[in-house]
Order: C-alpha cells, then structure tokens, then sequence
C-alpha cells in the first residue's frame, strides 16, 4: 500500500509540473511578439530536447540548413540559443561578451557547490575575476609555462616508456604488439596535472592517494557527461531521476578529500619552511591575498580544493583526446603522417629527441595540430554561456536567462569558412595567419573573450611535444592490417567528444 502511495505521490506531482510548465509554455507562444531567432517547432513541456539526439552538436547542426547560423530551441523549460557560423560568433565575442558571460550550470555539477569554486563554472563576477587573474599569472603566463617545461618533457618521456614496455608485454603474451593509445595519453595529462599542480607523481605505484585520486576524477567525469533530464526540467532537480548528482556528491567527495589530505600535508610543509623555489600552483594558491574591496582575503581550504580538482577535470581529457584524435586522422591519413616524419627527421635528426624549442621549427606539425582543433574541438559546444540581461543580438531579441551554445564543431565544418571542410587537410594552415586563440572565430576551439579557456597556451605546448614524440619515437601500424580509411571514427559524448572505440595501434622503434 505504502508503494502504491509513493507511485501515486510521484505521478501527482510530475502531472503538476506538466501542467504548471504547458500553461508557461502557452503564455510564451502568446505572449512576446519580440522577434526571436528561428528554429523547430517543440512539444509541449519538452520542447525541443528531441531535436538533441545522442550527439547534440552533430544534431543542432543538421539545423542550420533549415534554420540559418542562429537557432532557437526550448529545452523542456529552458530556453537557448545555437551560434553556428563564424560570423555569428563574432557578433557575439565582439559586441555581446559581456551581457552573454554568466554561466549555465549542469545539475551535476552543482554537487558540493563545485560550481562555486570553479572558475569554469562560476557566474561571472568579483570571485570569478580573481580566479581568472590568479590562473593567468601563476599558472598559464609564459614565463611560469617556460620554467616548467622539464616537468612536461619528463611526462612524456614516461608515456614513451610506458608505451614501450605495454607494447613488449603484449609480444611475449603472444599478442600483436598492440597498445591502446587513448590510455597512455590520459595517463600522460594526468601526470603532468599531478606534477604542475602538486608537485607529485600520482601514478606511482607506492601512491595509494594518487590511484584513488585517479578512480575518483575518472568517475567524476563519466557522472559529469551523462545526459540529465533534470538540466531541462528544473522541478525534476531535487528528484535527480537518474541518480546522478547523488553518485556525483559520492565520487566526487572521494576525491576532494585526497585533495584535502594533500593540501593539510602542504600547510604543515610550509609551517616547517618549504622551499620557495619549488612552489607550485596549491601554493599559489595558500599564498592568495586579496587586493580589493569586492576580493576575498583569501582563498578558502574548499575552494583551493576544489581548484585543483578543476584542473584536473579540465585538462586531462580534453588534451588526451585532442592526441587521440589526431594520431587517428594521422593514421587514416598515411600522406599526412609521412610528412611530418620527414619534418620531424630534418629537424629533429636521428640522435636525439625531440624537445619544446624545437616546435616552431616544425610548421607542418603547427598545421596538423590546428587541423585536428578544427574537425575535433574537444567542447564542441563549449560551456553553455547564460545571458545576465534582454540583449538585441543580430536583430533578434534573446531575452534574460537563455542557454547559449556555441557550436564549434559546426563552424568548423562550415563551408562558408573552410573550402573541402570535412577533409583532413594539414595544408590549409600553411602560410595561413589563422591561429586559435580567441582571435579567428572560425577556429576557437578554446572559445574567445573574456570566458576563453584559461588553459590554451598549456595545452597547445602538450599537444605538439607530446605528438611529435609520438611520431618521432615510433612508426605507427594499424592492427590486424585494418584498411585505414575503414578506421571507426564514431564520436562518444562525455565531459569530452571521444572516439567511441578507442585507438589502438602497433608502435615499433623508429631507425631513421
């Protein structure tokens, strides 16, 4: 009986919902005669959430051939916008930045007010600005990226390593010498976090905290790319239907206390007299003191927690999967990689390996990088931006409060920008001034203004040490003589778009 009570409680209050959400969604037909951009028809109360599909970036922009660059959708009760083409970019980055710079924040990552205290995440605001300017000038300005340029070489030397000796374990099982690519570039950017950040090695195997830290992030991550209907259907959210911001406090309360014992551990390091000259960005961090009125004096032990934990989220999977991405194209494309071979041998030669100052001797690898950034953007989204106040943009009025997507993906993939857009073509960038910083709306895989992601000019140095190491280490088979244009290049949604089957290749030692 008691069963039957809670089913019957549950649906009274859904219907409620409905009905409550059908009357404001009748009121908005009715209502406004404000002209807004175009887009699909939605049903009542879901709107338009079908229209998402699995792959919501490959299905919005399947809409632009009917609709134009600037969508509408309502999402169950939420309205947004869809930016598809550079142009509309550009209007939006030059002259609407501002009143477009709040964020709209996934239920998931609500959970132990992550959003609060992470800058990716926060409302744009005093807090936010202080953060913004505590990563850039500890963190992502050039001379900090130049001082630690051993740490990132020291990593990838390790993933090398590590893929040499997964390659020789799978000969003497018997097997074909195959290793799985995707793995070992995670384990990479997971590395360099832990040494950029902490100043430790969390894969070694003596750290127990360093392994639990590992599975914890890793779980945050699988929680934080479901699909959650509760985003669009606000009266859902303390139900949490699917379970996922109840496993996102549990996985990810795991793994802010590893971080709470490592940032203890620093405080009673620097009561003794830590080395100055080792600090690091937890460190950076402590050592915080406001500057202002609309500052905090500091930063709290949670917020400096869940800074770190931020890092971590952002920047592992999005780097590994940028590498994925682009040894597949590399692979499907034998041409491709055979040139930059042939760079990377003049270059580089056979006696040494390859090293950070010798990337801008390297165009055709600075190319091919930027060409994986164009077809494989990591956030093919982006955030979603929220608006802070009414806007006329583009002569449509987008009121307070809409979701605002930027599909990279898509303009990356518009004809009106790229000539033959759905080929790998390294060569279009040579001689070419388009660069991906901000500047050139038809490549902003990072976004552009003043939300770009923090992490740009970091990620770009990984990127091309870590494939040039790759490419110079190894000459790269496909297993089981697979024809590599029959290789599955089937994206999977995440936190991330990553290759549904991962990739996984024979690496042999190069003799050049």
């Amino acid at each position: 009986m008691e069963g039957m009570w809670n089913k019957l409680t549950w649906l009274s209050v859904v219907l409620s919902a409905a009905f409550l959400l059908l009357v404001r969604w009748r009121k908005g037909r009715n209502g406004s005669t404000r002209r807004k951009p175009p887009g699909p028809p939605g049903w009542p109360v879901i709107g338009n959430m079908l229209d998402l599909g699995a792959m919501p970036h490959q299905s919005l922009c399947s809409l632009r051939i009917k609709y134009g660059p600037v969508v509408w959708l309502r999402l169950g009760s939420v309205n947004t916008m869809v930016i598809q083409s550079a142009k509309a970019a550009a209007e939006l980055f030059k002259n609407h930045d501002l009143p477009f710079s709040d964020r709209k924040v996934p239920v998931s990552f609500t959970a132990l007010d992550y959003n609060q205290g992470a800058l990716s995440l926060n409302n744009y605001g005093p807090y936010w600005r202080t953060l913004r300017r505590l990563y850039s000038t500890q963190l992502m300005v050039n001379k900090r990226i130049n001082d630690t340029a051993a740490l990132r070489q020291k990593c990838v030397d390790n993933m090398i390593k590590w893929i040499e000796e997964d390659a020789r374990g799978s000969l003497a099982r018997g097997g074909s010498g195959e290793v799985k690519i995707s793995h070992f570039l995670f384990l990479m950017s997971f590395s360099l976090l832990g040494n950029l950040m902490l100043s430790r090695d969390l894969l070694d195997s003596q750290s127990e905290e360093g392994h639990e830290f590992f599975g914890a992030t890793n779980k945050v991550m699988e929680w934080g790319g479901k699909p959650n209907v509760a985003d669009f259907l606000p009266f859902l959210k303390w139900l949490d239907p699917l379970g996922i911001k109840r496993n996102m406090v549990r996985d990810m309360g795991r793994a802010m206390k590893v971080i709470e014992g490592f940032v203890k551990e620093r405080m009673q390091e620097r009561q003794l007299g830590r080395d100055k000259a080792e600090q690091d960005f937890l460190d950076a961090l402590l050592d915080y003191r406001g500057e202002g009125k609309e500052e905090p004096d500091k930063i709290s032990e949670k917020n400096a927690i869940l800074a770190i934990l931020e890092m971590f989220l952002a920047g592992s999977d999005t780097t590994s999967s940028t590498m994925e991405w682009t040894m597949a194209e590399l692979l499907r494309n034998p041409k491709s990689m055979r040139k930059l071979k042939e760079e990377l041998d003049h270059v580089i030669g056979p006696n040494r390996k390859v090293e950070e100052s010798d990337i801008n001797e390297l165009p055709y690898l600075q190319a091919i990088v930027k060409e994986a950034f164009r077809l494989h953007p990591a956030a093919p989204l982006l955030l979603p931006r929220n608006t802070v106040q009414d806007t006329d943009y583009m002569g449509y009025f987008i009121p307070k409060d809409t979701q605002v997507f930027v599909n990279v993906w898509a303009i990356g993939r518009d004809q009106d920008s790229w000539d033959d857009p759905l080929s790998f073509k390294p060569e279009r960038f040579l001689g070419s001034n388009i660069e991906y910083k901000g500047q050139h709306y038809e490549l902003i895989p990072f976004g552009s203004g003043r939300r770009i992601c923090v992490g740009y000019s970091l990620a770009h140095r990984v990127v091309q040490l870590g494939l040039a190491t790759l490419l110079h280490s190894f000459d790269w088979e496909l297993a089981c003589n697979v024809p590599p244009e029959n290789m599955d290049m089937t994206e999977r949604m995440g936190i991330t778009v990553r290759k549904l089957v991962p990739l996984t290749a024979i690496p042999k030692r190069r003799t050049v």
